[in-house]
């Protein structure tokens, strides 16, 4: 009944004042389209996706590029990691140290085969945001040896072959950051030494300026870059970036909260980037939002799956507005010429058309979005109105003679009462004489084409959402060398899984040997990266686990930070906020350990700006278990199964938040066994501990007061 409702109002709300929009190629053909993408990492977003169990994982896989079910996405664009922070976390950089390569770490290798798994196609894209403190040599910027940072890229790009048989279309050259016209020759030099002539240089992830006039002035930076790429452009382009006679991208676009609102942003720049400003290709950040919801920009992604512990994920709208131009075009397609199918339409929205390279196959994307149903969360879009409208499509030329057209349309609702429609199929209607007529409403998108292949692919709903679980225990075995640990977010630094021969013991003040399987978790960074953002200026690292808002809770870990290049100091925390770039401003409850210099301290911050206490502990050499119960507000520390403090938390002491690990600085240190409590489990679990602690709790003594329960 739906169905026949919708096939009316296609054919039956047409009047006099309909509008004709032709659809014509006779007068020449447009851009190449160059493909719809999304953006893994770029803040290490994809974090909690490689945690899934495989059922939901796979699901989620074949939304995002499985052709013809989802997304089907024709553009999968990665970080390089470069052990920093990025926005919502830090990804693993290839070499940690110039001495030394490693193309097991970070889960970007294993996001790009899946994706080439499904959709051998799909064209792969990296570009750094940060990088190890080395290829600075010292200082804050990539560019002091242009041939070292070259070098350190081709060494990702030839990793990316030889080890996962992946070729790497295209790379840029710095996320949002300065741009070097030196540097972007050398690449390019290097790269066609190095046999990678076939890898396009997108510059420069940031503004139009100052790149386009720059390639304009230079013939030798003209030769190296192929496609000007930008960052939410709001549609618009310069007149010197068309001049260039590049391929111009929105190389980072969309960025906004995945409700509806969300999809109608999506839906009118996928259309009007190009109508409005030649842009070929638009990639969306992020992909996927399977990061911590407390962090940055919860939900800008195409979809959702931040609970791996359940199995949980939400197939946003977006996904399906991708799904109106992806599954229906392909890199290489050409958009037909301005006014001839590639125009706003008169009532508002737009048009825009693509044609196959052999002109055997037409697809025409039609939205109309309006004002506040579509705001992006970058730029400003200025006022307009949008009215439902009668069009009438003309095709001419190549298209005169094609008889029917395969329609897809979704109506975003914005009423809880009325559900949105979204990438419904209505069938193929006929062609009558080269016409065809539309009533198109607010809201609409609608997908015309020749192509019969279109599916809304779909699962059995995946598992209902559950808290993180707790009690929580990690030994940090079942992991691959390398890799890291499920369901750990790190927010400055680096850590991995690795293997020991030998480990001191957390018990006794010995060297016990076991097997090489014994694992640990190691943070590697041992000087301060060339940073992104801010995060880095801590100088220390930080890697937090669980749920933000967690009041009570005891976290416990053994530690050693013996070792050559070691940290200063260990620690452990609770209620942890205000991450992502703002880590260096990290606020909980730390109780930070400094085993060489015999002290403690707990701390209202990361920067350990805001002191608590600190005092004298008995630190062995080696391995040390620090445990933390914070509850109302009420702090006690534990040292190797002895009370080392109990105090209360000043007021304005941060009231909820994640739990964590880390170091004070950065350098070497190894973590084990770590476990979580909440609250009252934390506080039995120390009862049977320590008898001097059950014995205060007893007594109401110092830590309890009467009534507190």
């Amino acid at each position: 009944m739906l169905r026949q409702s919708m096939v009316i109002i296609f054919f039956m709300c047409v009047s006099s004042d309909t509008q004709i929009i032709t659809i014509d190629d006779t007068g020449g053909l447009g851009r190449r389209f160059d493909g719809i993408g999304g953006l893994s990492g770029g803040g290490a977003t994809s974090r909690l996706l490689v945690n899934y169990p495989d059922k939901q994982r796979n699901e989620i896989l074949d939304y995002l590029f499985q052709p013809n079910f989802g997304a089907s996405l024709h553009i999968l664009k990665v970080e390089i990691g470069g052990d920093a922070q990025s926005t919502d976390g830090t990804e693993a950089s290839h070499m940690h140290n110039s001495w030394e390569e490693n193309y097991e770490r970070g889960y970007e290798w294993w996001l790009m085969v899946e994706a080439k798994k499904r959709n051998p196609d799909i064209k792969l894209y990296g570009l750094p945001w940060a990088f190890p403190g080395w290829v600075g040599a010292g200082t804050r910027s990539p560019y002091t040896n242009p041939e070292m940072t070259a070098t350190y890229i081709i060494k990702w790009i030839q990793g990316a072959l030889k080890y996962y048989n992946l070729t790497i279309d295209y790379v840029g050259i710095w996320n949002e950051r300065s741009y070097d016209i030196k540097y972007t020759k050398v690449l390019r030099q290097m790269l066609d030494k190095s046999g990678f002539q076939n890898v396009r240089i997108v510059a420069a992830d940031g503004n139009w300026t100052p790149v386009s006039t720059d390639i304009l002035k230079d013939a030798e930076l003209a030769s190296a870059i192929d496609i000007i790429g930008v960052h939410y452009p709001g549609t618009n382009t310069i007149a010197d970036a068309v001049a260039t006679g590049k391929q111009l991208w929105a190389s980072e676009d969309y960025s906004t909260f995945n409700d509806n609102v969300g999809a109608g942003c999506w839906a009118r720049i996928l259309n009007q980037n190009y109508v409005n400003g030649d842009m070929t290709s638009t990639i969306s950040w992020n992909l996927i939002a399977s990061y911590y919801s407390a962090l940055p920009y919860d939900r800008d992604g195409l979809m959702t799956a931040n609970s791996p512990w359940s199995g949980y994920y939400r197939v946003e709208s977006p996904i399906w507005i991708t799904a109106h131009t992806t599954q229906f075009t392909s890199p290489g397609w050409t958009y037909l010429g301005k006014k001839q199918g590639v125009q706003f339409l008169p009532g508002g929205g737009s048009i825009v058309s693509l044609a196959s390279q052999d002109r055997m196959d037409l697809t025409v994307i039609i939205e109309t979005m309006s004002h506040n149903h579509s705001l992006c969360i970058r730029p400003f879009l200025p006022p307009y109105e949008v009215r439902q409208q009668n069009i009438t499509i003309q095709l001419k030329g190549t298209f005169a003679k094609v008889q029917k057209l395969y329609v897809w349309h979704s109506k975003l609702s914005f009423d809880d009462q009325q559900p949105s429609t979204l990438f419904e199929n209505l069938g193929p209607f006929h062609v009558v004489n080269g016409e065809l007529q539309i009533y198109l409403g607010i809201d609409e998108i609608y997908t015309l084409t020749t192509l019969a292949t279109g599916q809304k692919g779909t699962y059995t709903d995946p598992p209902a959402p559950t808290p993180f679980p707790l009690p929580y225990m990690e030994t940090f075995e079942e992991y691959k060398e390398n890799a890291e640990p499920s369901n750990f977010a790190q927010q400055t630094g680096s850590f991995e899984v690795i293997s020991l021969k030998y480990l001191s013991s957390p018990v006794n003040s010995g060297v016990m040997p076991f097997s090489s399987s014994l694992h640990v978790l190691r943070q590697v960074v041992q000087q301060p990266p060339v940073a992104w953002c801010d995060a880095e200026n801590v100088k220390a690292s930080i890697n937090i686990i669980g749920n933000s808002s967690w009041t009570d809770l005891y976290v416990q870990v053994d530690a050693m930070t013996g070792q050559v290049n070691a940290s200063d100091g260990v620690f452990v925390a609770t209620r942890v906020a205000n991450l992502g770039c703002e880590a260096f401003e990290a606020v909980g409850v730390f109780f930070f350990l400094f085993p060489d210099k015999k002290k403690y301290e707990v701390t209202g911050d990361l920067a350990r700006t805001q002191l608590i206490a600190n005092g004298n502990a008995d630190a062995k050499t080696g391995w040390n278990t620090l445990g933390l119960l914070v509850k109302n507000n009420l702090a006690v520390g534990t040292l190797n199964g002895q009370e080392l403090f109990g105090l209360m938390l000043p007021e304005k002491t941060s009231k909820m938040g994640f739990a964590a690990l880390g170091t004070g600085s950065f350098g070497i240190a190894d973590f084990d066994n770590f476990q979580i409590r909440d609250g009252k489990d934390g506080e039995n679990y120390l009862i049977n501990k320590l008898n001097t602690y059950k014995q205060k709790k007893d007594d109401f003594n110092l830590y309890f007061k009467p009534g507190q329960y």
